[in-house]
């Protein structure tokens, strides 16, 4: 994928409460990570867009890595880099958040300034709202972009899992959706379901396997778009 350029986010978002505080949850960017270094073997230049605790792909030339915070935080970043460089492919493979803070309030309902540290004498009540779907907003930066999303769900089948899969890539117009159980995110050794729009179904026993099955997969997307390019 020499001269292609791809933007992977990784890891999970950060929502503050205050300076000190906030919600996140238990990705570690693993996969992310393993994306990034399979997709610079193949020559491509790499975006890395990282939440804070993820792990991180060793420095290349071709690689630049920026760090995000929350879910409006990253939202905001991929949308000026896809509307503004030529992007070839995205792999959302960061976690994002389902809510993000709406107000902060005092057992009374009086709203509690986020500046600075809440007092750890009087515990706050916390206003959640639902967070922006960025995986559906994509599609619509950049039509032609090759787009691949993630899904994890917990205590479903197979079968239950792939379907809601593959109802997560039409809503979002992704090329693919790469689908996995919540155990993932204690162990790399688990099963992953890299799913395409035509329905083919590739099973990957970790998730190295996957980051390389991913690339590979893509790789030859590209270079078979080429091969018609150049016929004309």
């Amino acid at each position: 994928m020499k001269g292609k350029k791809v933007l992977i986010t990784s890891g999970g978002c950060l929502e503050k409460w205050d300076e000190v505080r906030g919600h996140t949850n238990l990705s570690t960017g693993r996969m992310g990570k393993l994306l990034a270094e399979e997709a610079l073997k193949t020559g491509a230049s790499v975006i890395y867009l990282h939440g804070y605790f993820a792990e991180k792909p060793e420095a290349a030339h071709n690689l630049s890595s920026h760090s995000f915070e929350g879910i409006i935080d990253l939202q905001d970043k991929m949308k000026q880099i896809i509307t503004s460089e030529k992007v070839d492919i995205v792999i959302m493979a960061a976690a994002g958040s389902d809510w993000v803070v709406d107000k902060i309030v005092d057992r009374e309902g009086n709203i509690i300034d986020k500046s600075g540290k809440l007092s750890s004498d009087m515990p706050p009540v916390i206003h959640f709202k639902k967070a922006p779907k960025v995986l559906a907003q994509i599609k619509q930066w950049d039509p032609g972009v090759l787009l691949v999303g993630f899904k994890l769900e917990s205590g479903i089948s197979q079968q239950e899992l792939i379907m809601r899969a593959q109802i997560r890539m039409e809503g979002a117009q992704a090329d693919f959706i790469v689908a996995n159980a919540s155990h993932a995110l204690y162990t790399s050794e688990t099963n992953h379901y890299i799913i395409s729009k035509d329905s083919e179904v590739h099973v990957c026993t970790d998730k190295a396997n996957t980051a390389k099955s991913l690339i590979c997969k893509l790789a030859m997307i590209h270079s078979e778009k080429e091969k018609v390019y150049s016929h004309y």
